[in-house]
């Protein structure tokens, strides 16, 4: 599965293994990544695509935001990564 903008992907290597984030921006090799708590919509996280497994591809309003350049907050981030988490 290809990685694009708005995907929810886990992180599989660094201090943030195991954590989930929104994909804001697809660099080449690396993504920028947000979860809306350690990393913000105002300094997001550069990984390479190698260290990040897709998860889902989510047909939420933030996802459509994220994907049309719309406005999104931190907060909705959270919320939105803490019902993924639930459910997994």
């Amino acid at each position: 599965m290809d990685v694009r903008c708005s995907d929810v992907v886990l992180s599989t290597a660094g201090h943030d293994k195991g954590g989930l984030f929104f994909v804001l921006r697809v660099e080449g090799d690396y993504l920028l990544l947000a979860d809306g708590r350690s990393r913000t919509l105002e300094k997001p996280k550069r990984k390479k695509r190698t260290h990040v497994l897709p998860v889902t591809r989510p047909d939420t309003d933030v996802a459509k935001a994220l994907r049309d350049g719309g406005v999104v907050r931190n907060s909705e981030l959270r919320k939105e990564l803490a019902i993924m988490r639930r459910s997994m």
